[in-house]
C-alpha cells in the first residue's frame, strides 16, 4: 500500500527556500534535502533578503528560523502572508531553538504549518517536509479543478 498520495519523485521536484542566519544550519538542512533527492533548494542567511527571495522564487515550502537579527521569523511570517493570495497554501516549517509554548503558538497563529525544535531529528524533518509538500501539491490540484 502506498504511503503517499503523490509520487515521491514529484515531491522532490518542488522548490524549497531555507531561511536561517546560521550558515551551519543552512548547510545541514541543504545536505539533508540533497540526500533525500531534492534539487531545487535555495538558501538565505541574511533575513533582510528573505522576503525578496520569497517573492522572486515563489517556493513551494519555506524552512524558517525564528531567532534572527534585524528581521526575525515572526516578522517574515507576517510578510509572507501579506504577499500570498488568500486562497493559496504555501507551507512554512519553523525550525527553531526557541521551543517555548509562546513561540510555537505565535508562529502557528502567524501561518506556520508546522514547528520543529532544534536540535532536530533529520529523518523526522525530512518526513515533515515531504508531508507538507504533498499537501501543497494536493491543494494545488484541488484549486485547478
Amino acid at each position: 500500500m502506498p504511503t503517499s498520495l503523490i509520487d515521491s519523485a514529484e515531491i522532490r521536484t518542488r522548490r524549497i527556500l531555507i531561511v536561517d542566519d546560521e550558515h551551519a544550519n543552512v548547510l545541514l538542512l541543504a545536505s539533508v534535502l540533497e540526500r533525500e533527492g531534492y534539487r531545487d533548494i535555495h538558501t538565505v542567511t541574511n533575513p533582510a533578503e528573505a522576503l525578496e527571495s520569497y517573492i522572486r522564487l515563489e517556493p513551494d515550502l519555506v524552512l524558517l528560523d525564528l531567532m534572527m537579527p534585524e528581521v526575525d521569523g515572526f516578522q517574515l511570517l507576517e510578510a509572507f502572508k501579506r504577499h500570498d493570495r488568500p486562497d493559496e497554501f504555501r507551507p512554512v516549517l519553523v525550525l527553531t531553538a526557541d521551543s517555548t509554548i509562546n513561540a510555537r503558538r505565535r508562529a502557528l497563529a502567524l501561518g506556520a504549518k508546522d514547528f520543529v525544535s532544534k536540535p532536530f531529528d533529520v529523518i523526522e524533518v525530512a518526513l515533515r517536509i515531504s508531508n507538507l509538500l504533498e499537501t501543497r501539491i494536493l491543494y494545488q490540484r484541488l484549486q485547478q479543478g
